[in-house]
């Protein structure tokens, strides 16, 4: 447990974490941290609600579970994770954590053997957007500093967890977007480079594409650069021949 002096940097330290620019798993490493940091405990695992699905996935653990993480889920409502999802609520168990009617065991994880288990909502505006779960090995009663501080956490971490989401998501459409636009700029190429083909050796369109593509693969160049190349040679070509041309005006 934190002592007072203690909870001030505790709290400084929250404050310039959700300030910051971190990543989605940099900030859930800070919560695993702050977690073990508040609590003392043996064990921390966090889980982010699929925006998609609304499923509970496991998304960071102090422990480590590299076969697990992202791929291990709960539905709303399942466990005793998926009961304080659902219900915005905290859970404590001070012994036989597994003995509690909504718990539910997973044979990957080690802490689902241990005694303790406190979980609490992680929460942004009001909503919940994933789970901190802290276990203990031995018996652990949970004083209520201890709940209040990382039902805080929760509450302020929540907030940081749903910034770091919506940066990455905006990320994700920044770059398909982008990328849209390569393909819709390289079709362009092509397409221009083909009519070029058609010109120069009276292909048909089919003819010219099948050109191009047979050409990127035997030289082993993306088919845009290739269409540059012809468009370029095109250009000089033309230019060469209206300086010829003026000369010989």
């Amino acid at each position: 447990m934190e002592p007072p002096s203690s909870q001030v940097d505790l709290l400084h330290r929250i404050s310039s974490v959700v300030a910051s620019e971190r990543s989605l798993d940099e900030m859930l490493g800070e919560i695993v941290g702050i977690a073990v940091r508040v609590t003392g405990c043996d064990a921390c695992l966090v889980y982010l609600i699929d925006t998609t699905s609304g499923e509970i996935v496991l998304s960071a653990s102090q422990v480590p579970h590299a076969q697990e993480l992202g791929k291990l889920s709960l539905m709303m409502g399942e466990g005793v994770t998926g009961w304080v999802a659902e219900h915005k609520s905290v859970v404590a168990l001070a012994s036989n954590a597994a003995q509690d009617p909504r718990f539910r065991r997973f044979a990957g994880l080690i802490e689902d053997t241990y005694e303790a288990f406190l979980s609490v909502p992680l929460v942004s505006g009001g909503e919940v957007v994933g789970v901190i779960n802290v276990h203990h090995r031995e018996p652990h009663a949970h004083t209520p500093q201890e709940i209040a501080l990382l039902t805080f956490v929760g509450e302020q971490m929540g907030v940081a967890v749903a910034k770091a989401r919506l940066a990455e998501e905006n990320a994700r459409l920044l770059e398909e977007t982008q990328e849209m636009k390569r393909q819709l700029e390289t079709r362009k190429l092509v397409e221009r480079a083909k009519g070029i083909l058609q010109q120069r050796y009276h292909l048909t369109e089919e003819e010219a594409y099948l050109r191009l593509r047979n050409e990127s693969r035997r030289m082993r160049r993306p088919m845009r650069d290739l269409a540059e190349a012809i468009i370029l040679a095109e250009d000089l070509s033309r230019k060469s021949e209206a300086r010829n041309g003026e000369e010989k005006e």
